[in-house]
């Protein structure tokens, strides 16, 4: 395993330094400038949304609201979920016998058409059956999306309001804490993923390179050059050995 060496040893760390240097550099310049302040400001062609480039939204959501967010992701997988379901039926019944091969678009208004004329001429069968789910996933995938887009805003509002009553102490821990030490340690984590894909190669190539002990090459070598030997015979080579 000599070879491992090769891998630098100052990289791992100056890369650390630079990303930390990248992370905290901004950060640094605003405290200078205004001290720990953190004030949200609207964000360039996003009408209505703010943002803080300090300290981000997301620090505080995590921090003062984890009920309110794993809420919004459970939502959200739902909506995920409904869609998901939605494309798996488009695909099962789309092929050129499926019962949306003669649809130009496939939404909640052509497959509320078609029931509509299924219904007039009382038809009941595995097709109605694929057209009423087709409607119900639909119809909960826009409830889901309702509801998250009302906790967003409600949550967004809330997140406003804290970011109104944060002490100094408060902004300190969560820049500090939350944004620089989690940045660094990911940085590590991603450096340390980085040198164990390194070292794994590595160990890979070493071992195809050895993977054949050497008694087993030698058997080899002398099996083959007895074969070599056995035809330069039959062509008639005669060869004295060196005394």
């Amino acid at each position: 395993f000599s070879n491992i060496h090769l891998i630098d040893k100052y990289d791992t760390y100056e890369h650390l330094m630079n990303y930390w240097a990248e992370t905290m550099q901004d950060d640094l310049y605003l405290i200078a400038d205004e001290g720990w302040i953190a004030e949200l400001e609207p964000v360039d062609g996003k009408k209505g949304e703010l943002e803080c480039d300090f300290l981000p939204k997301y620090l505080v959501i995590d921090r003062y609201f984890p009920d309110e967010r794993k809420e919004l992701e459970e939502l959200q997988m739902a909506v995920d979920n409904y869609a998901q379901e939605i494309e798996e039926i488009k695909e099962e019944n789309s092929g050129d016998y499926g019962f949306f091969a003669d649809f130009d678009k496939i939404n909640r208004t052509t497959v509320s058409s078609r029931i509509k004329e299924m219904q007039k001429n009382n038809i009941d069968n595995e097709e109605m059956k694929i057209m009423l789910n087709f409607i119900l996933i639909s119809e909960n995938e826009t409830r889901a999306k309702k509801e998250l887009d009302e906790k967003k805003r409600q949550l967004n509002a809330e997140v406003i309001e804290k970011y109104q009553t944060l002490s100094e102490k408060e902004i300190k821990t969560l820049v500090v804490n939350d944004k620089w030490m989690t940045a660094l340690e990911q940085s590590v984590k991603n450096d340390m993923d980085r040198v164990s894909r390194k070292l794994t190669q590595r160990i890979k190539d070493l071992t195809e390179r050895y993977a054949t002990p050497l008694p087993e090459l030698m058997k080899e070598t002398k099996m083959l050059t007895d074969k070599v030997n056995k035809h330069l015979k039959k062509m008639g080579f005669i060869w004295k050995k060196k005394k």
